[in-house]
């Protein structure tokens, strides 16, 4: 019995020899739950010359979810809010009715050799949070639950799994989980939310007997309960809640059940009327429109 179906995603070249891997939104599936943004980067070996700032850019409507299991990156924001993001803690930026920011090199490891691995989400903004105020909350790795199991480890970022549930607020039921899995030993995932995925990091596992590659996304049936194997030491995320209140539509960076408003965003970032960071002078210019 097929209990998932595959969504293969495509590579994108983000510039400087930053390759991504993206899987959401996808023709086939706009969301996952909440979760109507994924994309994998990394690992990846960063050269000292390597120039992967992401300049100040603007967001509506959703919330961004960083989460990196290798390296550093540096959170700045038009709400004057600093922070240092490293392997292990989830950070989660609420875009509202519009937030401004820049994702930078901490200057420690600018010029230095060093790796880069991490996933970056967006979850789309129920229709009646879409204007709200925006924010940003950092939890630290040490605030996370982590639940050990036969042969498993399960760090609960968001939301409620094996008895345990993360201190994250979110606006509807979200779930995501980070799980290590030993080679050759078993997880049954069970209570699953409505809609749910499981995406591999490192390793080569199997759901129910079929075997998932790297780069690939299960999409796994409502009411399923899969059985994940460890074919060798594996690592593997689980993403998912209940379905979005309505499509979204995304352009840009930008996400709103309405194309007047991101029409409207457009013009006010064309216009700079989004608010600045903090001590940054670049930004990203408005993509040609389409």
């Amino acid at each position: 019995m097929t209990t998932f179906t595959i969504l293969n995603g495509h590579q994108k070249d983000l510039g400087g020899g930053m390759l991504i891997h993206r899987f959401l939104p996808a023709a086939s599936k706009q969301a996952v739950g909440p979760f109507i943004f994924f994309d994998h980067f990394g690992p990846l070996d960063v050269e000292p010359n390597a120039k992967h700032d992401v300049r100040p850019h603007p967001h509506i409507g959703l919330a961004t979810v960083t989460y990196l299991f290798e390296g550093a990156m540096d959170h700045r924001d038009s709400l004057g809010c600093f922070q240092r993001i490293e392997p292990g803690a989830i950070n989660w930026m609420t875009a509202g009715r519009g937030i401004v920011h820049s994702e930078r090199t901490p200057s420690d490891l600018a010029g230095v050799a060093h790796r880069s691995h991490g996933l970056q989400l967006w979850t789309a903004l129920p229709h009646q949070n879409e204007e709200d105020e925006p924010s940003f909350t950092h939890t630290p790795h040490s605030e996370l639950p982590v639940i050990h199991l036969d042969g498993a480890v399960v760090k609960v970022l968001i939301g409620s799994a094996f008895g345990q549930t993360s201190p994250v607020a979110t606006y509807m039921q979200t779930l995501y989980l980070d799980v290590v899995l030993e080679a050759g030993q078993e997880l049954r995932l069970t209570d699953l939310p409505p809609e749910a995925a499981i995406y591999p990091i490192s390793g080569e596992l199997e759901i129910d007997s079929q075997t998932l590659q790297l780069h690939s996304m299960a999409l796994l049936a409502a009411g399923s309960a899969p059985l994940v194997r460890a074919h060798d030491a594996c690592r593997f995320v689980v993403i998912g809640g209940e379905p979005l209140d309505g499509p979204r539509f995304i352009w840009w960076n930008f996400v709103s059940s309405s194309k007047e408003r991101i029409a409207q965003a457009s013009d006010d970032w064309e216009a700079q009327r989004m608010g600045q960071v903090p001590g940054e002078t670049e930004f990203i210019p408005l993509p040609q429109r389409r």
